[in-house]
């Protein structure tokens, strides 16, 4: 048995050797880290615009890159009645769109490729599903490991597991079967009673260790990276506290409108879109406090005391802690755009928000008394993502005789999109005879010094959901914390009497609404 266990190892190892040399990469560079096991991919939703942006290019990425396993199948399940080859043809064309078409990797790729129309109410569409992954299993050699893939309405996610759990596809080590995931995008419910109803309804057929709740925010490299940055360097954790930092302001600003998701998007809102998921990940990351290891759980419980430590919102002084706004017409890339109340499927008398602004709070004794500033909304000026980290002013001027007392304070930005980098701003001496300072800058881009192959956010939660590695998905005791601190907030600005006063409009294009200053500090 041992002999046979290092012989799969050899043959992994020279398997992963061969797609490395192919790429002209060194052995640390391949993107796979363990084995990959053998497994069958359903995306439950697969006619969908998830699927074509964003799943069918990540998973021909990983192929191409070798992070897929030998022996797979992807499985396309949807109400459209396709047949395969009819598949096949929509992952051509999304892969083109995509700009990640490879024609001599595709003849390789699109055999695996399958499909089965269903019904998502309809239980005999799960058995017939369940029929085909038999067979499947037989073909392609996956060993009766699957994933089921969720890239469905939210409102159809419940109904989805009830019907996998009831066709016999979520039970795990049964005979012809092996492991089985289920991976949920969000909005994981839309406040802490649905987030609680929804858990127990996937917990009736799936374990705890089976479910993987995905937040691609978590899988881009700057946001992996916050934490090796804080808890791998000496220099900076001894001063990533209160006495320190001044304020911490953390954007996630989108050039973009409601597009087509308005019947998303009117249910939800930006609070529910973006808050209640990425701006809380980014902000445990920002404060939360190291772990012991390095491994899912023990990271997860340090964002969950993070989470805990929250300070609630007082519902009778909302204004002064939130700004919400609204996106009217405006110029964006010198192209004019609707405001949201113009977008097709939007009431003309929405009040949905698409800005949002808050002040928050961490009580613990590292951050106590200094403000993280959470922004995001649509149709803003630039596409941009990043952690700014703003250090105090030095205590005492020196040089107040030649300066002045105000001496810039220092900045550390930790940018996500659109550039991958790190930057560090100080004060040094101008050149010259004259005593006077000037802001400068040290820059470090992401991928500088590195030629391997990068993941996207998608490839690398797939490839997690395929080697079982929960670090970058949520666990339910946060998605339940999150909401708690949330709900109250979102009761009270649905629920007041001057909604629509609290809604301020802001131009397309600009930096959103003027009002959002009452919540914040000056930043330079």
């Amino acid at each position: 048995m041992e002999g046979e266990t290092r012989g799969e190892d050899r043959a992994f190892e020279a398997i992963v050797k061969g797609v490395a040399e192919e790429l002209g990469l060194q052995r640390e560079e391949c993107p796979v880290v363990g084995t990959v096991d053998p497994c069958a991919i359903v995306i439950v939703g697969a006619s969908g615009d998830l699927t074509g942006r964003k799943l069918l290019p990540a998973l021909f990425e990983l192929y191409r890159n070798g992070g897929l396993p030998v022996d797979f199948s992807i499985v396309g399940c949807a109400r459209t009645g396709w047949r395969d080859e009819e598949f096949r043809t929509h992952a051509k064309k999304s892969l083109k769109e995509a700009g990640k078409y490879d024609r001599l990797k595709w003849s390789g790729f699109a055999p695996h490729l399958h499909y089965t129309a269903m019904d998502y109410e309809d239980l005999p569409s799960f058995e017939k599903l369940a029929g085909t992954l038999r067979k499947l299993d037989k073909k392609h050699g996956t060993s009766g490991n699957r994933i089921f893939y969720l890239a469905i309405p939210p409102q159809l996610y419940e109904t989805a597991a009830q019907m996998l759990g009831k066709a016999d596809l979520s039970a795990e080590n049964k005979e012809g079967s092996g492991w089985v995931r289920i991976v949920v995008e969000k909005p994981f419910g839309r406040d802490l009673e649905t987030a609680v109803a929804l858990d127990r309804t996937i917990h009736e057929h799936f374990g705890e260790h089976q479910i993987f709740r995905i937040d691609h925010y978590l899988a881009k490299e700057t946001v992996q990276n916050l934490l090796m940055f804080r808890f791998a360097n000496a220099i900076f954790e001894p001063i990533w506290n209160r006495r320190y930092i001044d304020y911490v302001s953390i954007t996630a600003a989108e050039t973009l409108g409601v597009e087509h998701r308005a019947g998303y998007y009117e249910q939800s809102g930006v609070l529910r879109d973006m808050f209640q998921n990425h701006m809380m990940q980014l902000l445990a990351l920002t404060a939360m406090e190291p772990p012991s290891l390095f491994e899912a759980d023990l990271v997860r419980d340090e964002k969950a005391k993070l989470y805990r430590a929250l300070r609630p919102f007082q519902a009778e002084n909302l204004a002064n802690q939130i700004v919400l706004g609204q996106y009217d017409r405006g110029t964006i890339d010198g192209k004019p755009v609707p405001g949201y109340r113009e977008e097709p499927d939007v009431s003309p008398q929405s009040l949905t928000p698409t800005y949002a602004s808050m002040k928050v709070f961490v009580d613990n004794w590292r951050w106590q008394g200094v403000p993280f500033y959470l922004t995001s909304g649509k149709r803003l000026r630039a596409k941009k993502t990043e952690i700014a980290i703003q250090y105090k002013e030095v205590p005492h001027s020196m040089f107040r005789q030649t300066l002045g007392e105000h001496i810039s304070a220092n900045r550390l930005i930790l940018g996500i999109y659109p550039e991958e980098k790190i930057t560090l701003t100080f004060q040094t001496k101008n050149p010259g005879a004259r005593v006077c300072l000037r802001s400068v800058t040290m820059d470090f881009n992401y991928l500088q010094g590195y030629e391997g192959p990068a993941l996207d956010a998608y490839e690398k939660v797939l490839l997690d959901v395929m080697l079982g590695d929960h670090m970058l998905f949520w666990r339910q005791d946060g998605v339940e914390l999150c909401w708690s601190f949330l709900t109250p907030i979102l009761q009270g600005c649905e629920t007041c009497d001057n909604r629509e006063e609290m809604l301020l409009p802001y131009e397309a294009g600009s930096r959103g609404p003027e009002g959002a200053k009452r919540v914040r500090k000056k930043q330079s």
